[in-house]
């Protein structure tokens, strides 16, 4: 079993931030159709299936459908967002009663800051998270940019807490602002890049709890892939056992279980030292 699964239903974004990797593959959205194809074949692998990779999931125009397979598949949906189209989407959000976890990655407004007043983007973000702490959903509010600049974090720190009524606890990765209702704080990372410096090995959980799926079916070892450098598949044409039995895949978990990051992609990436040092 994938301890989760992370399928991308568009790789388009409507923000052009300055930490986020982005990609020269072509603009796509995932079918509902070919999304049921892949769901089904890895449902019995997972229970846990995130609708990201790159690209903002709410600009898909029929994630209604999307979610009602997760729903009839009997999946845990986490959603990462970068929330300035929470007002278009909430109904659907709340409706679609597959919902695990939300994420918002509020960093985004550090990196777009025309796009609205900082008041008008986190209210309907606020208003959302609420609603789904409510109906038992994780709300995660993620500020991965070291503390921000012009005191952007602080500021939003104390409207979370303003809005939500309550001070903010400690808690390993950030703060609490109550049940079901989180603050995750990083540091911003250097994304996997053929053109990155050789970066440490480290060990990777690569295959090992995860896997990535692009929108045009395309399985990669992880979710951090974004051009999809490390093809073992795709998923709407293999099945997930070829796909995790490729020469690829196998040659990826053994580099790890050595110790030695075992592909030049691997070698260029230094997320693993956020949790495993």
């Amino acid at each position: 079993m994938l301890k989760k699964v992370y399928v991308e239903i568009t790789d388009v974004c409507n923000l052009a931030c300055s930490f986020c990797h982005g990609t020269g593959r072509a603009p796509g959205f995932l079918a509902p159709t070919d999304f049921g194809v892949i769901a089904a074949k890895l449902r019995p692998y997972t229970e846990y299936i995130y609708l990201h990779l790159l690209g903002e999931p709410l600009l898909h125009p029929r994630l209604g459908e999307i979610l009602e397979i997760c729903r009839a598949l009997d999946y845990r949906v986490t959603l990462v967002t970068n929330g300035t189209l929470i007002g278009r989407a909430a109904e659907t959000l709340l409706n679609c009663g597959c919902l695990y976890k939300l994420c918002y990655s509020l960093h985004a407004y550090e990196a777009n800051p025309a796009v609205c007043a900082l008041e008008d983007y986190l209210r309907p973000i606020f208003s959302l998270a609420g609603k789904t702490a409510g109906q038992g959903v994780l709300n995660v509010f993620k500020l991965w940019n070291g503390g921000g600049q012009n005191a952007l974090n602080g500021e939003i720190l104390k409207k979370i807490e303003a809005y939500f009524g309550q001070p903010l606890r400690p808690h390993p990765h950030g703060y609490t602002a109550g049940e079901r209702l989180y603050i995750d704080l990083a540091h911003r990372f250097a994304w996997p890049d053929l053109s990155a410096a050789v970066a440490p090995p480290r060990f990777c959980m690569g295959l090992r709890d995860q896997l990535g799926v692009l929108c045009d079916g395309t399985a990669v070892p992880c979710c951090l892939d974004a051009e999809g450098a490390l093809r073992l598949g795709n998923l709407l044409e293999d099945s997930v056992e070829d796909v995790l039995n490729s020469p690829l895949a196998k040659a990826v978990t053994q580099g790890f279980s050595e110790g030695r990051a075992p592909t030049d992609l691997c070698r260029r990436c230094d997320f693993a030292k956020r949790r495993f040092g």
